[in-house]
């Protein structure tokens, strides 16, 4: 695997559910280290997107088609995850109680939602690197709390973390502000910030404008399984061509860095 080599390189990628096309002859390059925005909204295709990222599911076979992801088309999964840590929603609802915080980011090591004693072998230097995954996110003091007690906010700073523990080359974001609160909102779009700006690739999964921060300036538009538009935040988030992406006249505005519309 080489350094250098793009995060993801899709090329002609086609997959089917139900015998009809989720993505349809999609191209799509993300290189390392590039922080980008896929918008799209219900049903639109992003959900399979990131299935293929962790290897979920799999394009229909073509001499066209192209998969990789940092360079391999084969990956062991529990070896992809040292690479690429995915920030998804769904996991903060399979938090069982009594589980301190700390062990759902040492879990992380494992691709398990705890720590087993009896299992897992948990070394000093993973305590350390948990601690500060945590410490990162302005998170320590989370650290011994159980993780049903947390605000939606703080399970998501946890997850976070626990996406981080690998040191990944990048992380993808599904959905991030999705059910917070205006102040959990700002505190996982600082996380995301402050990621990007320390060299962490950032892929944002979204349908929401408001999520994409400042240092993401690439934006791709995917409607129905294709790609409508990629290019730079300013030129792909304009009024006419958000009205016709959304099927809506939508008016937009932008506000140090981040865009919103109604």
């Amino acid at each position: 695997m080489s350094d250098f080599a793009p995060l993801l390189d899709f090329q002609h990628v086609t997959v089917r559910r139900d015998g009809r096309p989720v993505l349809d002859d999609l191209s799509l390059r993300i290189e390392a280290g590039e922080c980008v925005a896929i918008l799209g909204r219900n049903g639109a295709g992003k959900s399979t997107l990131l299935k293929l990222l962790t290897r979920e599911c799999y394009p229909v076979p073509s001499d066209a088609t192209v998969c990789r992801i940092m360079g391999q088309e084969r990956w062991n999964v529990f070896a992809l995850r040292a690479y690429l840590g995915i920030v998804s929603n769904d996991l903060a609802a399979s938090f069982e109680a009594g589980t301190p915080a700390l062990d759902v980011v040492l879990g992380g090591f494992f691709g398990s939602l705890t720590i087993e004693p009896s299992i897992h072998d948990v070394t000093a230097e993973m305590r350390r690197t948990a601690a500060d995954a945590l410490a990162q996110l302005g998170a320590s003091d989370l650290a011994s709390r159980d993780v049903r007690t947390l605000s939606s906010g703080e399970a998501r700073r946890v997850t976070i973390a626990r996406a981080l523990v690998h040191r990944p080359r990048a992380l993808v974001f599904d959905e991030p502000c999705t059910s917070l609160d205006l102040v959990a909102q700002r505190d996982v779009r600082a996380a995301m910030r402050a990621l990007a700006q320390a060299g962490v690739g950032v892929v944002l999964v979204t349908h929401d404008l408001a999520e994409i921060v400042p240092e993401i300036d690439r934006v791709v538009l995917l409607d129905r399984g294709r790609i409508l538009a990629d290019g730079s935040k300013a030129t792909v988030l304009a009024r006419d061509g958000l009205s016709k992406f959304f099927g809506v006249a939508v008016d937009l505005w932008e506000s140090d860095g981040i865009y919103h519309a109604r």
